[in-house]
């Protein structure tokens, strides 16, 4: 006969199970018995990909952003009054339409959760929901800067693995 690990959550009994969001999870039958014995031998949460947003800009105006320890944004930023990013799927239209014939660019990828509140996905381009970021941003949130090459159509080349 089979005895089960069981605990009681309110009046609710509850058995132990393995959880889709865990990794490391080992099942191994008991010899003898009709029972399963659950085991963790790593019980740390899968994370989430992170979620990337990416900005594109001269070169010289980061470093400058760099130095000063803040980055307010390129002109139009300045304009409308927010940093413009966009998501990986929407990256490459948006090089192509707003960058075309620009050299000198970088690829700055932040992770969009750890703007806080200040960054707002908004309708923009064709309806779709773009990040904008409502305030200054610490050039230290990002995650990686990379040069963008200019492709033979005189867009930004976006590498391959960005999607």
């Amino acid at each position: 006969m089979c005895r089960e690990n069981r605990t009681r959550i309110g009046n609710i009994p509850y058995s132990m199970r393995p959880q889709s969001d865990f990794r490391g999870w080992a099942r191994d039958d008991l010899p003898g018995t009709d029972c399963t014995r659950y085991g963790v031998y790593n019980a740390e949460p899968m994370r989430r990909p992170v979620p990337l947003i990416y900005k594109i800009c001269p070169e010289q105006l980061w470093r400058d952003a760099e130095l000063a320890g803040s980055f307010n944004g390129a002109a139009i930023d300045l304009a409308d009054g927010y940093i413009h990013f966009s998501t990986g799927g929407q990256l490459r239209e948006t090089a192509a339409k707003h960058f075309a014939g620009q050299s000198g660019l970088v690829l700055i990828a932040v992770d969009d959760t750890a703007l806080g509140s200040t960054l707002r996905y908004e309708p923009s381009r064709g309806g779709a929901l773009f990040p904008h970021l409502y305030s200054a941003l610490d050039p230290k949130t990002a995650r990686w800067i990379a040069p963008l090459a200019t492709g033979t159509n005189g867009s930004p080349v976006i590498p391959e693995d960005i999607s």
